[in-house]
Protein backbone atom coordinates (compact mmCIF):
# COMPACT_ATOMS: atom_id res chain seq x y z
CA UNK A 1 0.00 0.00 0.00
CA UNK A 2 2.76 2.18 0.77
CA UNK A 3 4.27 1.76 -2.34
CA UNK A 4 1.50 2.47 -4.06
CA UNK A 5 1.19 5.53 -2.55
CA UNK A 6 4.52 6.60 -2.81
CA UNK A 7 3.75 5.96 -7.16
CA UNK A 8 0.85 7.74 -6.68
CA UNK A 9 1.98 10.91 -5.32
CA UNK A 10 4.94 11.07 -7.77
CA UNK A 11 2.56 10.37 -10.72
CA UNK A 12 0.82 13.34 -9.00
CA UNK A 13 4.02 15.43 -9.04
CA UNK A 14 4.59 14.86 -12.32
CA UNK A 15 1.22 15.83 -13.30
CA UNK A 16 1.73 19.17 -12.00
CA UNK A 17 5.45 19.55 -12.46
CA UNK A 18 3.68 18.84 -16.73
CA UNK A 19 0.96 21.27 -16.08
CA UNK A 20 3.73 24.50 -14.57
CA UNK A 21 5.73 23.72 -17.56
CA UNK A 22 3.52 23.64 -20.66
CA UNK A 23 1.63 26.34 -19.03
CA UNK A 24 4.07 28.65 -18.51
CA UNK A 25 3.88 32.32 -20.71
CA UNK A 26 6.08 32.13 -23.83
CA UNK A 27 6.87 35.59 -24.84
CA UNK A 28 8.27 37.42 -28.09
CA UNK A 29 11.64 37.44 -28.97
CA UNK A 30 13.15 40.79 -27.41
CA UNK A 31 15.59 40.95 -30.13
CA UNK A 32 12.99 40.92 -32.96
CA UNK A 33 12.17 44.70 -30.78
CA UNK A 34 15.44 45.75 -30.60
CA UNK A 35 16.25 49.54 -32.10
CA UNK A 36 12.28 49.45 -33.63
CA UNK A 37 11.39 53.04 -33.57
CA UNK A 38 7.42 53.68 -34.28
CA UNK A 39 6.07 55.75 -36.65
CA UNK A 40 2.90 57.28 -35.08
CA UNK A 41 1.25 58.25 -38.24
CA UNK A 42 1.70 54.71 -40.23
CA UNK A 43 0.17 53.62 -36.47
CA UNK A 44 -2.72 54.99 -36.93
CA UNK A 45 -3.14 53.02 -40.24
CA UNK A 46 -2.37 49.96 -38.05
CA UNK A 47 -4.84 50.87 -35.10
CA UNK A 48 -8.19 51.09 -37.39
CA UNK A 49 -7.44 47.80 -39.43
CA UNK A 50 -6.72 46.10 -36.17
CA UNK A 51 -10.28 47.24 -34.60
CA UNK A 52 -8.76 48.60 -31.34
CA UNK A 53 -11.45 51.34 -30.66
CA UNK A 54 -14.32 49.20 -31.54
CA UNK A 55 -13.64 46.78 -28.58
CA UNK A 56 -11.44 49.22 -25.93
CA UNK A 57 -13.13 52.88 -26.44
CA UNK A 58 -17.08 52.97 -24.43
CA UNK A 59 -19.86 51.34 -26.31
CA UNK A 60 -21.39 54.59 -27.62
CA UNK A 61 -18.48 56.76 -28.34
CA UNK A 62 -18.48 58.48 -31.78
CA UNK A 63 -15.43 61.05 -33.48
CA UNK A 64 -13.03 62.16 -30.68
CA UNK A 65 -14.39 59.90 -27.89
CA UNK A 66 -13.39 56.87 -29.83
CA UNK A 67 -9.71 57.48 -28.94
CA UNK A 68 -9.87 56.97 -25.17
CA UNK A 69 -9.82 53.57 -24.84
CA UNK A 70 -10.89 53.53 -21.07
CA UNK A 71 -12.39 49.84 -21.81
CA UNK A 72 -15.66 48.88 -20.08
CA UNK A 73 -17.28 47.06 -22.91
CA UNK A 74 -18.83 43.56 -22.27
CA UNK A 75 -18.31 40.66 -24.61
CA UNK A 76 -20.94 38.15 -23.43
CA UNK A 77 -19.69 34.09 -24.54
CA UNK A 78 -20.31 30.90 -23.91
CA UNK A 79 -16.99 31.11 -20.90
CA UNK A 80 -18.09 34.04 -19.53
CA UNK A 81 -18.65 37.76 -20.28
CA UNK A 82 -15.20 39.59 -20.87
CA UNK A 83 -14.44 43.17 -20.18
CA UNK A 84 -12.12 45.08 -22.81
CA UNK A 85 -9.34 46.77 -20.28
CA UNK A 86 -8.20 50.51 -20.14
CA UNK A 87 -5.30 50.30 -22.58
CA UNK A 88 -5.22 54.51 -22.64
CA UNK A 89 -1.48 55.72 -21.82
CA UNK A 90 -2.78 56.33 -18.51
CA UNK A 91 0.56 55.42 -16.65
CA UNK A 92 -1.45 53.87 -13.32
CA UNK A 93 -4.74 52.49 -15.01
CA UNK A 94 -3.90 52.23 -18.60
CA UNK A 95 -0.67 50.88 -20.32
CA UNK A 96 0.90 53.90 -20.49
CA UNK A 97 4.48 53.42 -19.38
CA UNK A 98 4.62 49.73 -21.19
CA UNK A 99 8.05 49.39 -23.00
CA UNK A 100 7.63 47.94 -26.50
CA UNK A 101 8.42 44.40 -25.45
CA UNK A 102 5.65 44.19 -22.78
CA UNK A 103 3.45 45.45 -25.24
CA UNK A 104 4.45 43.06 -28.09
CA UNK A 105 3.87 40.32 -25.70
CA UNK A 106 0.47 41.42 -24.65
CA UNK A 107 -0.62 42.21 -28.06
CA UNK A 108 0.83 39.07 -30.36
CA UNK A 109 1.51 36.29 -27.34
CA UNK A 110 -1.64 37.27 -24.90
CA UNK A 111 1.07 37.76 -21.88
CA UNK A 112 0.32 40.76 -19.40
CA UNK A 113 2.86 42.63 -18.03
CA UNK A 114 3.12 40.70 -14.95
CA UNK A 115 3.59 38.07 -17.01
CA UNK A 116 -0.30 36.94 -16.84
CA UNK A 117 -2.14 34.93 -19.48
CA UNK A 118 -4.50 37.01 -21.20
CA UNK A 119 -8.16 35.78 -22.07
CA UNK A 120 -8.26 35.37 -25.77
CA UNK A 121 -11.03 37.68 -26.07
CA UNK A 122 -8.11 39.49 -27.01
CA UNK A 123 -7.25 38.27 -30.33
CA UNK A 124 -3.63 37.53 -30.26
CA UNK A 125 -3.92 34.47 -32.06
CA UNK A 126 -4.62 36.67 -34.75
CA UNK A 127 -2.19 39.76 -34.50
CA UNK A 128 0.44 36.78 -33.60
CA UNK A 129 1.05 37.05 -37.41
CA UNK A 130 1.81 41.11 -37.09
CA UNK A 131 5.18 41.94 -37.94
CA UNK A 132 7.66 43.73 -35.64
CA UNK A 133 7.76 47.23 -36.59
CA UNK A 134 4.01 47.64 -37.59
CA UNK A 135 3.20 46.93 -33.63
CA UNK A 136 6.00 49.35 -33.00
CA UNK A 137 4.36 51.59 -35.05
CA UNK A 138 0.79 50.58 -33.72
CA UNK A 139 2.16 51.58 -29.92
CA UNK A 140 3.74 55.01 -30.90
CA UNK A 141 -0.19 55.93 -31.97
CA UNK A 142 -1.37 54.74 -28.61
CA UNK A 143 1.43 56.08 -26.43
CA UNK A 144 -0.15 60.02 -28.17
CA UNK A 145 -3.57 59.37 -27.34
CA UNK A 146 -5.67 60.72 -24.37
CA UNK A 147 -4.90 59.13 -21.21
CA UNK A 148 -8.25 58.01 -19.06
CA UNK A 149 -7.98 57.37 -15.28
CA UNK A 150 -11.09 55.11 -15.29
CA UNK A 151 -10.08 51.43 -13.86
CA UNK A 152 -10.39 48.75 -15.68
CA UNK A 153 -13.19 46.48 -14.47
CA UNK A 154 -13.31 42.52 -13.85
CA UNK A 155 -14.23 39.55 -16.29
CA UNK A 156 -17.02 38.16 -15.05
CA UNK A 157 -15.54 34.39 -15.78
CA UNK A 158 -16.22 31.46 -13.18
CA UNK A 159 -14.18 27.93 -12.44
CA UNK A 160 -12.53 27.06 -14.33
CA UNK A 161 -12.27 29.26 -16.93
CA UNK A 162 -11.06 31.30 -14.09
CA UNK A 163 -7.82 29.86 -13.51
CA UNK A 164 -5.78 31.51 -16.42
CA UNK A 165 -2.82 29.39 -15.67
CA UNK A 166 -4.63 27.04 -18.00
CA UNK A 167 -4.43 29.60 -20.77
CA UNK A 168 -1.41 28.11 -21.24
CA UNK A 169 -2.57 25.07 -22.50
CA UNK A 170 -4.98 26.68 -24.78
CA UNK A 171 -2.48 28.14 -26.62
CA UNK A 172 -0.28 25.11 -27.38
CA UNK A 173 -3.97 23.53 -28.46
CA UNK A 174 -5.04 26.37 -30.76
CA UNK A 175 -2.45 28.71 -31.08
CA UNK A 176 -1.39 29.61 -34.65
CA UNK A 177 1.30 31.31 -36.83
CA UNK A 178 0.69 29.63 -39.95
CA UNK A 179 -1.38 31.83 -42.54
CA UNK A 180 -4.45 29.82 -43.45
CA UNK A 181 -4.12 30.82 -47.07
CA UNK A 182 -0.86 29.43 -48.47
CA UNK A 183 0.57 29.29 -51.43
CA UNK A 184 2.11 31.66 -54.18
CA UNK A 185 0.04 35.10 -53.59
CA UNK A 186 0.00 38.43 -55.50
CA UNK A 187 1.81 41.59 -53.71
CA UNK A 188 -2.13 42.31 -53.70
CA UNK A 189 -3.44 39.14 -52.11
CA UNK A 190 -0.58 38.93 -49.89
CA UNK A 191 -1.59 42.17 -48.35
CA UNK A 192 -5.55 41.27 -48.30
CA UNK A 193 -4.07 37.95 -46.13
CA UNK A 194 -2.22 40.39 -43.83
CA UNK A 195 -5.26 42.50 -43.13
CA UNK A 196 -7.79 40.19 -42.96
CA UNK A 197 -5.85 36.67 -40.98
CA UNK A 198 -3.86 39.36 -38.95
CA UNK A 199 -4.79 42.49 -38.12
CA UNK A 200 -8.30 43.13 -38.62
CA UNK A 201 -8.82 39.21 -37.74
CA UNK A 202 -11.54 38.39 -39.55
CA UNK A 203 -11.41 34.81 -38.66
CA UNK A 204 -12.23 35.60 -34.91
CA UNK A 205 -16.26 36.32 -35.54
CA UNK A 206 -16.93 34.47 -38.92
CA UNK A 207 -15.11 31.02 -38.44
CA UNK A 208 -16.38 28.43 -36.23
CA UNK A 209 -15.03 27.70 -32.92
CA UNK A 210 -15.22 23.72 -30.99
CA UNK A 211 -16.06 23.42 -27.90
CA UNK A 212 -12.89 24.53 -25.85
CA UNK A 213 -13.53 27.91 -28.30
CA UNK A 214 -10.57 26.79 -30.40
CA UNK A 215 -11.32 28.05 -34.65
CA UNK A 216 -12.06 25.79 -36.56
CA UNK A 217 -9.89 26.40 -39.83
CA UNK A 218 -10.83 23.86 -41.71
CA UNK A 219 -14.23 25.83 -42.09
CA UNK A 220 -12.38 28.99 -42.14
CA UNK A 221 -14.70 32.00 -42.45
CA UNK A 222 -17.60 30.04 -42.90
CA UNK A 223 -19.96 31.69 -40.71
CA UNK A 224 -20.56 31.32 -36.47
CA UNK A 225 -23.18 31.51 -34.09
CA UNK A 226 -22.47 34.95 -31.98
CA UNK A 227 -20.60 34.25 -28.91
CA UNK A 228 -23.64 36.20 -26.86
CA UNK A 229 -25.42 33.18 -28.96
CA UNK A 230 -27.67 36.21 -30.47
CA UNK A 231 -27.42 35.42 -34.49
CA UNK A 232 -24.47 34.23 -36.59
CA UNK A 233 -22.11 36.02 -38.51
CA UNK A 234 -22.39 35.28 -42.18
CA UNK A 235 -20.17 32.88 -44.32
CA UNK A 236 -17.60 35.11 -46.04
CA UNK A 237 -16.77 32.47 -48.67
CA UNK A 238 -16.79 32.38 -52.14
CA UNK A 239 -19.80 29.76 -51.39
CA UNK A 240 -22.20 32.40 -49.98
CA UNK A 241 -20.67 35.79 -50.42
CA UNK A 242 -20.73 35.88 -54.38
CA UNK A 243 -20.18 39.58 -54.51
CA UNK A 244 -17.55 40.97 -57.50
CA UNK A 245 -14.68 42.36 -56.28
CA UNK A 246 -16.17 45.89 -56.32
CA UNK A 247 -18.81 45.35 -54.13
CA UNK A 248 -16.52 43.80 -51.89
CA UNK A 249 -14.63 47.71 -51.60
CA UNK A 250 -17.88 49.32 -51.71
CA UNK A 251 -19.53 47.44 -48.59
CA UNK A 252 -16.49 47.88 -46.68
CA UNK A 253 -16.30 51.97 -47.84
CA UNK A 254 -19.30 52.87 -47.68
CA UNK A 255 -21.08 49.62 -45.69
CA UNK A 256 -24.10 49.48 -48.48
CA UNK A 257 -24.26 45.87 -50.16
CA UNK A 258 -25.16 45.40 -53.68
CA UNK A 259 -28.74 45.25 -52.75
CA UNK A 260 -29.34 48.90 -50.96
CA UNK A 261 -29.10 47.38 -47.41
CA UNK A 262 -26.94 49.21 -44.98
CA UNK A 263 -24.18 47.29 -42.60
CA UNK A 264 -25.39 46.66 -38.69
CA UNK A 265 -24.27 45.71 -35.86
CA UNK A 266 -20.51 45.13 -34.86
CA UNK A 267 -20.10 45.41 -37.98
CA UNK A 268 -20.50 48.59 -38.79
CA UNK A 269 -17.82 49.56 -36.45
CA UNK A 270 -15.67 47.04 -39.11
CA UNK A 271 -16.28 48.93 -42.11
CA UNK A 272 -15.47 52.48 -40.15
CA UNK A 273 -12.23 50.83 -39.34
CA UNK A 274 -11.56 50.03 -43.11
CA UNK A 275 -12.49 52.86 -44.56
CA UNK A 276 -9.74 54.59 -43.05
CA UNK A 277 -7.47 52.61 -44.93
CA UNK A 278 -6.17 53.32 -48.36
CA UNK A 279 -8.80 52.27 -51.07
CA UNK A 280 -6.08 49.43 -52.37
CA UNK A 281 -6.36 47.86 -48.91
CA UNK A 282 -10.04 47.16 -49.10
CA UNK A 283 -8.90 45.95 -52.54
CA UNK A 284 -6.43 43.85 -51.23
CA UNK A 285 -9.09 42.44 -48.77
CA UNK A 286 -11.54 41.59 -51.68
CA UNK A 287 -8.81 39.83 -53.51
CA UNK A 288 -8.20 37.77 -50.66
CA UNK A 289 -11.75 36.73 -50.02
CA UNK A 290 -11.67 35.66 -53.60
CA UNK A 291 -9.42 33.05 -52.52
CA UNK A 292 -10.65 31.46 -49.26
CA UNK A 293 -12.25 27.93 -50.24
CA UNK A 294 -15.73 27.75 -50.49
CA UNK A 295 -17.57 26.32 -47.87
CA UNK A 296 -21.43 25.95 -47.87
Amino acid sequence: MSRLLTALFGIVLLGIAGFILLSAPRTVNAAAYSGLAGDAAKGELVFWAAGCASCHAAADATGADELVLAGGQQFPSAFGTFVAPNISPDPMQGIGGWTLVEFANAVTQGVGKDGEHLYPALPYNAYNKMVPQDVADLKAFMDGLPASAEPSKPHQVGFPFNIRRSLGVWKLMFEKTDWVIAGDLTPEQTRGRYIAEAMAHCGECHTPRNALGGLQRAAWLSGAPNPDRKGRTPNITPAKLTWSKADVVEYLTSGFTPEFDSVGGHMAHVVENMARLPESDRQAVAAYLQLVPAVE
